[in-house]
């Protein structure tokens, strides 16, 4: 599935993955590829993105590295659609 994750600063990823763990207001939740479609609220937590994934250079200071090829990023708040295999996170 794709996957954009952007800040109101800028676009911190864009790329294929193999899932992603999001810190919902109601508790976390994971979603693969073919996830049915969704609009979530999220709150202050980790994004977890598992995938083989390659960060530019300049965003790579906002994310850490997890266990099992897992990689991390701190977020606030935010929002998040997912349809079509295509996931948008707005994080704050």
């Amino acid at each position: 599935m794709y996957l954009e994750i952007v800040s109101p600063e800028a676009t911190l990823f864009s790329g294929e993955v193999t899932s992603v763990a999001v810190p919902g207001v109601n508790g976390e939740f994971e979603m693969l590829k073919d996830h049915a479609p969704i609009v979530s609220l999220l709150k202050e937590g980790f994004v977890k993105i598992s995938g083989n994934i390659e960060l530019d250079e300049d965003v790579q200071d906002k994310f850490t590295k997890g266990d099992k090829n897992t990689t991390l990023l701190k977020i606030n708040s935010g929002t998040l659609e997912m349809k079509d295999n295509k996931l948008i996170v707005l994080a704050d």
